[in-house]
């Protein structure tokens, strides 16, 4: 962006922040105003009777934004084709005119995005200014709202929710805390998902991967005996859906003990497309057993018969003991049970995947997923979320989405993005599924709306597709810089306000607004439940009872 000087008897009226028209031949140019001064001999011989007269001729400077059309206003030039002239007229722009251009920012001519505009707030430095945004222009591109605690954050996502049911849009909001449960009373909220309360993710929508990052199995012994427990029992379903008789199963169980293999691989070969898919499509309460079952020689009569399975494999045995435990701990655990439902056929009322797939059909607007009541432990809350995106991801990759698009709200995205699994047995595993909408769902429907108060911790790789920031207040030196180095409009003039910003204020800038623009947002009609609790003195009465 280019800077103009310009002097006081070209100047008619304004302050810093102020946003001016400057007059060209054949274009004209928006920009703001960043310094005013006056000369050193009018400022050392100040006095009232040169206020009287407003005998002034400040000079200052302007941060040229765009370049339009003189004779047609609305024509936005991206670059800059021209300067103004020495001598240019400069005037403090009007309202209506910078609310004309904000409507039109990342809307296609002849569009019919043009129509869903919602008022998101105000110009900072004059409240009289409303400014709507397209919700094209918003979202279009994915969004971020970003800012530390206490800079409005969460209003500024509850009003943006507002916005996009007040448009007709349909939404999916991943509520880490439970602080948009304000809105669940709302009409156009369909009754809310909290998982582990009224609601779970069914294991069998888990991938394979997702599996293994819950059970954590090491990689020498206990991935191949997990892998082939899966499968058995992926082979024992399917034999009972098919009416296969394998003298094999015993209750549910696969056993390979002193068996012949060439049954079982022959059942496999028939139905290997099914085997193999990455769901985890199996009676997930028989895994401990059949993993017990897994551990045996891979040859009869000290490998002489390879036709069969030997005898139990001690030194496998002993290795796996660790995988048995947390297998089994992790299926007879009641939070689990509550939040992948376990022991539940995948039909039952209150299934993740059906709820989204019904509100998908539905005609409410809003649908939130509560992660309030989901714990910390093996990591089920980056896991749910992963396969949550995941499961969306399929959906648009089908093109679910192409002609009635989807804006997925992240809330607390720092919890969920730029997510692995490692520890010192159980080799690295990225939980990427959010990363991958980013990268390509936009031309498939699925907005991505993420909610961070450390943008420094989001992938960079997810950070570079966003396309429209809202940026409140932000004081780590890192967090800023994430943010300069994501945005295409930012600039180090705007990024000096950033530490501040009041509550509520926040800088608007994204590939779809060619000049970053500082707002005082809205206050929502349904505000969150993010107040911070107030310390309270505590009272005695007489007599030492409480009041």
């Amino acid at each position: 962006m280019q800077t103009f000087i310009f002097k006081g008897e070209n100047f008619n009226g304004g302050l810093v922040g102020n946003f001016v028209v400057i007059e060209g031949d054949q274009y004209g140019f928006l920009g703001k105003i960043l310094e005013l001064s006056l000369p050193e001999k009018e400022r050392l011989e100040l006095s009232e009777k040169s206020f009287k007269n407003n005998d002034f001729h400040p000079t200052g400077k302007i941060e040229i934004l765009l370049s339009f059309d003189l004779f047609e206003p609305s024509k936005i030039e991206r670059g800059l084709n021209s300067l103004p002239v020495i001598g240019a007229k400069v005037f403090v722009c009007s309202s209506e005119f910078i609310k004309g251009y904000f409507r039109k920012f990342g809307v296609k001519e002849d569009s019919e995005a043009t129509s869903l505009v919602f008022e998101l707030g105000t110009l900072t430095y004059d409240k009289s200014t409303s400014i709507e945004i397209s919700q094209q222009a918003l979202f279009g591109r994915h969004c971020a709202v970003v800012g530390t605690t206490g800079g409005g954050k969460s209003y500024t996502v509850s009003k943006l929710l507002e916005g996009v049911v007040s448009n007709n849009g349909k939404t999916i909001l991943v509520d880490a805390t439970g602080e948009y449960s304000t809105h669940d009373r709302k009409s156009y909220s369909d009754k809310a998902c909290i998982l582990s309360d009224n609601s779970f993710f069914h294991y069998s929508s888990l991938s394979v991967g997702d599996l293994f990052v819950l059970l954590r199995p090491s990689g020498q012994v206990q991935q191949p005996i997990l892998l082939d427990a899966i499968q058995s029992l992926k082979i024992v379903k399917i034999a009972a859906r098919e009416n296969r008789n394998l003298n094999h199963i015993n209750d549910g169980i696969l056993v390979k003990q002193k068996a012949d293999k060439k049954p079982i691989f022959d059942f496999y070969k028939e139905f290997s497309s099914e085997i193999e898919v990455e769901f985890a499509d199996f009676d997930i309460q028989k895994l401990t057993q059949q993993l017990r079952r897994e551990c045996v020689q891979d040859s009869d009569d000290w490998g002489k018969n390879i036709t069969k399975w030997g005898d139990i494999d001690k030194r496998k045995y002993e290795n796996s003991t660790s995988l048995f435990l947390r297998t089994e701990t992790l299926i007879q655990s009641n939070s689990f049970k509550k939040i992948f439902g376990f022991g539940k056929p995948k039909t039952d009322k209150g299934e993740l995947t059906k709820r989204i797939t019904d509100f998908l059909a539905g005609d409410k607007n809003l649908l939130r997923i509560g992660f309030e009541n989901v714990g910390y432990d093996f990591q089920a809350r980056e896991i749910v979320a992963n396969a949550v995106g995941k499961y969306l991801l399929d959906k648009a990759r089908k093109g679910d989405f192409k002609n009635a698009p989807l804006i997925l709200f992240i809330d607390e995205a720092h919890q969920y993005l730029n997510k692995s699994v490692k520890d010192e047995y159980f080799e690295l595993t990225q939980l990427s599924s959010f990363d991958s909408i980013a990268k390509e769902c936009r031309k498939h429907g699925l907005f991505l709306t993420i909610a961070t108060q450390m943008p420094r911790d989001i992938p960079v790789g997810t950070l570079s597709q966003i396309g429209t920031f809202i940026v409140h207040r932000l004081i780590n030196h890192f967090d800023k810089e994430a943010i300069a180095n994501a945005s295409s409009s930012a600039n180090r003039n705007t990024l000096d306000f950033l530490p501040i910003l009041g509550a509520g204020e926040a800088i608007l800038m994204g590939v779809d607004f060619p000049m970053p623009v500082m707002l005082k947002i809205n206050k929502p009609e349904t505000e969150p439940d993010s107040d911070t609790p107030q310390f309270k003195m505590k009272i005695e009465k007489n007599g030492g009872e409480e009041n």
